[in-house]
């Protein structure tokens, strides 16, 4: 795969918008973007795509930095609100949160998303690796940046790459994975923390942008309190509060603490969201109106259903009863509507086949075969993904997505209500 096609105008300009990094890449230097050995690693690209070439548009000017604590708080809700007080944010996730992927949650009810989690260090110093990972858009808003860090410089370094371009500058506290502790970061730094607040520190005090935390919880409730209350007076604007602790990996074993969540949310005077257990519309109504979070994250489910946030779910999630319909809609339509969105916004392939493979998990387990055809694919194409795609439908037994439109609209209601 040629990278050529994009350096020419216009589509030079829609990379240079696309992401940063680009705008000061002279065409010898991009074309290295796609010539990894594996060809997972290249950019997905149509020659058939074209989109518009319009400039990101930047974060309006902030004043300086608050002098008074009372002032921070003011400034924090002052921000969030004009953000419209988002409710459904697509949590951030390593290979799976990229840009495609939070347009086409955008597109079914998302009001917020995170980026994957960046390597802060990595990010700040590879010019490829920014190039490859770090993609937006000016529809991407509200947004906010992920890093992992455990030095304040680097962190503010690779921060001021992309504050222009994003509403938070968030700091991963909740890692809890292997990688994490090898490379000392994420939930790992709740053992450290004069190091955490060192680094929420020197970000609020050095950006324009507002500061988020994303964390878990602790064991013990007051050292959960405690921690957050830090992160709230070391300069953090909103809090992101997992309600799982840094041993609870596997979030279908144990059930995320909502009570924990309340307590935090009632214990600081920023915004705080809630992450865990929302498999459905149902359960974000359940939690905000639990824990009086400010808005909910979803992972793992968005990944196998996209469309979440507006009201549909998976038959695994269908109420009893005939109340829930199909809808008319289908995870291999969904596929469909995010292989259009990389043809509009290049990722690297790898990240394409994870999706693919999450939203069409239920049909593979009927079609098994066409999985393997999938794993035995090297290097992908959008034809031949389009063509897959086809052949699990003229396969049939497709798996519908249902959706409840009475009990959407009371939901809708309830959301609408709290947001006012």
């Amino acid at each position: 795969m040629r990278f050529a096609p994009f350096l020419r105008n216009p589509r030079r300009r829609l990379l240079r918008s696309v992401n940063p990094s680009l705008a000061a890449m002279s065409p010898p230097a991009a074309a290295h973007l796609a010539t990894a050995s594996d060809p997972d690693e290249d950019l997905c690209f149509s020659t058939e795509s074209v989109a518009s070439a319009e400039e990101t548009v930047l974060p309006l000017p902030v004043p300086p930095p608050p002098v008074s604590a009372e002032e921070r708080v003011e400034r924090a809700w002052t921000h969030w609100r004009r953000l419209g007080s988002p409710k459904m944010v697509v949590a951030p996730m390593v290979d799976n949160s990229e840009l495609p992927f939070r347009m086409l949650c955008r597109r079914y009810g998302a009001t917020a998303a995170y980026t994957p989690m960046l390597h802060s260090r990595i990010f700040s110093e590879n010019e490829k690796h920014r190039a490859m990972e770090f993609t937006t858009c000016k529809e991407d808003r509200p947004l906010f940046v992920q890093f992992c860090a455990n030095d304040p410089d680097i962190l503010l370094q690779a921060a001021k790459i992309v504050e222009p371009y994003c509403d938070y500058v968030d700091i991963n506290f909740g890692c809890p994975q292997r990688i994490a502790r090898r490379g000392y970061y994420g939930a790992f730094l709740m053992d450290n923390l004069p190091l955490v607040k060192s680094l929420v520190q020197n970000l609020s005090a050095n950006l324009h942008v507002p500061v988020s935390c994303k964390i878990r919880i602790f064991p013990r409730l007051e050292d959960t309190l405690a921690y957050a209350k830090m992160l709230e007076e070391a300069g953090a604007s909103l809090v992101a509060v997992h309600g799982r602790t840094r041993d609870e990996k596997d979030g279908k074993k144990f059930r995320a603490d909502w009570d924990a969540i309340k307590a935090v949310k009632d214990h600081l005077r920023i915004p705080v969201l809630a992450n865990g257990n929302i498999r459905h519309l149902d359960d974000v109504k359940d939690c905000l109106e639990h824990t009086g979070a400010d808005g909910v994250l979803s992972a793992e489910t968005l990944l196998e259903n996209p469309a979440l946030f507006a009201g549909f779910r998976t038959k695994e999630w269908k109420e009893n009863g005939d109340e829930d319909e199909a809808s008319g809609l289908d995870q291999a339509d969904l596929v469909i509507e995010y292989l259009k969105l990389c043809e509009q916004y290049p990722v690297p392939w790898r990240m394409v086949r994870s999706h693919v493979h999450k939203m069409l998990g239920d049909w593979f387990r009927v079609h098994p075969q066409v999985r393997e055809e999938l794993n035995a694919q090297s290097k992908l194409t959008f034809e031949w993904l389009h063509g897959m795609v086809q052949r699990l439908k003229d396969l049939g037994g497709g798996i519908p997505l249902y959706r409840n439109n009475n009990a959407l609209q009371t939901t809708s209601n309830g959301l609408a209500a709290s947001n006012a």
